[in-house]
């Protein structure tokens, strides 16, 4: 699946107009499906588990908000995010495509307005996610 964009045209200020609906739902169902056994049974992506990366995401980003000189000290805590992910994915919590998912976001973050955009896109995923799940 392509890497979601967060920005149609970053230098304008445009974001993709489908990004918090299209995309973020077909993110959801791939990570889904990808979350679950041949049965269909849950065996990784549990919605607790995404929720504490998107629980970090809002909380640095509230930090990253409130000052200038925050983006500094919380730049490297959205990277930090990565190796997170990787130690989850190490303990098969999440799976590939969650972990892709967050890379491919988050190498996308160079100032707090790109974070910004990264949160509301990863919420709409969340509410997405959550339907899916409860199936």
């Amino acid at each position: 699946m392509e890497t979601p964009k967060l920005w149609k045209d970053k230098e304008k200020g445009q974001l993709d107009p489908v990004l918090f609906s299209q995309v973020a739902d077909q993110w959801a169902s791939k990570i889904d499906k990808d979350g679950r056994d041949d049965r269909g049974y849950e065996k990784r992506n549990a919605s607790s588990q995404l929720r504490r990366f998107f629980d970090e995401v809002v909380r640095l980003n509230s930090l990253a908000q409130q000052s200038d000189s925050a983006w500094d000290t919380v730049f490297p805590q959205v990277h930090m995010l990565v190796a997170k992910a990787a130690y989850a994915q190490g303990r098969t919590l999440i799976s590939d495509s969650f972990v892709k998912l967050l890379k491919d976001s988050i190498f996308q973050v160079e100032t707090k307005s790109d974070l910004k955009v990264m949160v509301n896109f990863f919420e709409s995923f969340m509410g997405f996610y959550k339907t899916y799940r409860k199936k």
